[in-house]
């Protein structure tokens, strides 16, 4: 069976959209990990700032869910303020 051209460049966009979609998920999950695992308040304000925009960005590109979004940053705003208190 024949290979269409738009087939073979639509597998092609495909693969780069995964990579960078992955990348960006992994970015996402490593900003929040450092938050959880800092037990400086000042540190992690800056971490918690990152975080809150990654995933902010993660939701305007369609990558996550807004709910998805509104839990993860929950977790984070918790332990931050765990941290300051």
């Amino acid at each position: 069976m024949d290979r269409h051209p738009q087939q073979i460049k639509r597998e092609r966009q495909d693969k780069k959209r995964h990579e960078f979609n992955v990348a960006k998920m992994s970015e996402m999950k490593t900003a929040i990990k450092r938050v959880l695992e800092s037990t400086d308040a000042e540190k992690a304000d800056g971490l918690y700032k990152y975080a809150v925009s990654t995933i902010d960005k993660m939701v305007s590109k369609g990558h996550l869910k807004k709910n998805t979004a509104a839990r993860r940053k929950s977790q984070i705003t918790r332990h931050l303020n765990s941290l300051s208190a």
